[in-house]
């Protein structure tokens, strides 16, 4: 960053400083059916990225608890949860177009109404579009564990994020993360145990059983036949 402390400095000065992302950008094409899905959904249920706040409620069209999914890959297990907890709004937002146009065919063949999604980085979306304490859930499912250790600085879980979440959710909202690799859990469980203002909810240990609202996954399935574990984090923000 050279000359300048921070990077708000240095944005305040004009200059652009690139930022260590969390994901890379793997665009495959989309099929017929991901493409008709975005033209015939996005309208109603995409929202388009911009720096200010959502009012949530006119988002949705109603004031429900809103659950905010990252990084939700194909879809399905989010569309599930919103097809199955329709008391609740859900927020999804992927980088991946495919991701997003699969995930718009699901909700519209169930006419799934409590979903919208995002295409964006989530961070940014976070920070500018998140109102403080608006959140009942966030959640975090199978993250890029970015195994090399030359790479853990791409790790989304820090903790500058754990911070950034905490101010997102209400109080008694939960950050729900899971993860297939257990490095991986064992360092997410050390990120948000010395993480201000939150709670471990597991009644032992670090990791709770895999709550009933969140689906298992085909991969989870497979994995488990060849004896690969699942580790399911939860933590409440109580300040």
């Amino acid at each position: 960053m050279g000359q300048f402390k921070s990077q708000a400095e240095a944005e305040a000065a004009g200059v652009y400083v690139s930022k260590v992302k969390s994901y890379v950008k793997r665009e495959g094409r989309l099929t017929n059916g991901q493409a008709r899905a975005l033209e015939t959904y996005w309208p109603t249920k995409g929202i388009e990225y911009q720096e200010q706040p959502l009012e949530l409620a006119d988002t949705f069209g109603r004031s429900a608890p809103v659950v905010v999914e990252i990084g939700f890959g194909m879809g399905k297990s989010l569309v599930t949860m919103a097809h199955e907890a329709p008391e609740l709004n859900f927020l999804g937002i992927e980088v991946h177009r495919p991701g997003v146009g699969a995930c718009l065919a699901d909700a519209g063949e169930l006419g799934v109404e409590n979903l919208r999604v995002m295409e964006h980085d989530a961070v940014e979306v976070l920070k500018h579009m998140i109102p403080d304490g608006s959140l009942h859930r966030l959640q975090l499912f199978f993250p890029d564990p970015w195994h090399k250790k030359r790479h853990h600085k791409r790790r989304i879980v820090q903790a500058e994020f754990a911070e950034l979440v905490r101010t997102k959710l209400a109080v008694g909202g939960t950050f729900h993360m899971a993860t297939d690799w257990e490095p991986y859990a064992e360092y997410m469980a050390e990120v948000m145990n010395a993480a201000p203002g939150y709670t471990n909810t597991a009644q032992s240990g670090d990791y709770v059983e895999r709550p009933a609202y969140r689906p298992i996954t085909k991969f989870e399935v497979r994995g488990q036949k060849l004896g690969h574990g699942v580790w399911d984090l939860i933590y409440e923000r109580t300040e």
